[in-house]
């Protein structure tokens, strides 16, 4: 007799429903991060699928920059329609708006985005908070474990991690504290867009080639816009690219590619040496610690 096996793909959607499954059963308040990126698309996705044929017990919540892709922000809000989901959305842009924050010289929201998003999770008591961080993503992320516990402040003390064995988690924390919840730590790059093309799951047409005008600053093309680009001396060209990962626009660089087809970018990708945040996120490098830094003050 033959023992079925899974594939891993299959493996690796079991482990995020387990753990989707998990945290509806020990918190009272979860809450998926989403953004409209590819991670946060496949994130609903497993969550959909995990507690089908009822409807997600999790609202949804976006941190926006106001800097975001307009093509992202569409998608976003259509998802949201077509699932009867609920979205909390937190508002750099108000922040700035009430003298809260400020903007930053180099005109990046993304360093902005910790203080909306900390505020808007105790105004709502969230007590679980999903992110679609990866551990193949960054170094500070390889660090993170699946549930990770923050503060009542939202900081991250890689001292007070919790080990992991055998798909066991650890979710106590006191009042005021929450854990972040990452169901897709074990997936890279190409498992994503591997399962992306497995489930026939819709994307943004931005991470696809597409022409769009750009230009160079810091080794990577980014999109002209109102956050402060391009500059004196950086001009302006019409280039065939395509987007690995979607954030502010100020600091998500844009690849050369013609990758048109869900098969085409799976080549792309396995072809890379460079990770996708280590390709194309300039405010990953504005420090060797620069991420870390970010997820001790409370960011993802």
């Amino acid at each position: 007799m033959t023992v079925p096996t899974l594939s891993h793909l299959d493996a690796l959607e079991s482990e995020a429903v387990h753990i989707f499954r998990e945290v509806a059963g020990e918190f009272e308040r979860p809450v998926i991060l989403f953004s409209g990126g590819k991670d946060s698309i496949v994130m609903l996705h497993l969550a959909l699928k995990a507690f089908a044929p009822a409807a997600v017990p999790f609202s949804l919540l976006h941190v926006d920059t106001g800097h975001n892709f307009p093509e992202v922000l569409d998608y976003r809000d259509r998802t949201v329609a077509a699932h009867g989901l609920r979205l909390h959305v937190a508002s750099v842009q108000d922040y700035i708006d009430r003298g809260v924050l400020r903007e930053r010289p180099d005109g990046t929201r993304n360093p902005l985005q910790t203080v909306p998003l900390t505020e808007k999770i105790q105004a709502e008591k969230f007590d679980a908070v999903f992110g679609g961080g990866r551990r193949d993503e960054e170094k500070a992320r390889a660090k993170e474990r699946v549930f990770s516990l923050r503060d009542e402040f939202s900081q991250w003390d890689p001292r007070r991690q919790r080990p992991e064995l055998w798909n066991l988690y650890n979710g106590r924390h006191a009042p005021g504290e929450h854990v972040r919840v990452f169901p897709l730590s074990n997936w890279t790059e190409l498992d994503v867009w591997q399962y992306i093309a497995r489930e026939g799951i819709e994307l943004p047409e931005i991470y696809f080639a597409h022409h769009r005008e750009v230009f160079r600053r810091a080794g990577m093309w980014l999109t002209a816009g109102e956050w402060g680009g391009p500059k004196d001396g950086e001009t302006v060209e019409k280039r065939q690219v395509r987007y690995r990962t979607v954030g502010d626009m100020s600091c998500t660089g844009a690849v050369d590619s013609d990758a048109a087809t869900l098969d085409q970018v799976i080549a792309e990708i396995a072809a890379s040496r460079l990770t996708e945040r280590g390709a194309t996120r300039a405010d990953d490098k504005m420090s060797e610690a620069a991420m870390e830094d970010r997820k001790r003050e409370g960011y993802f």
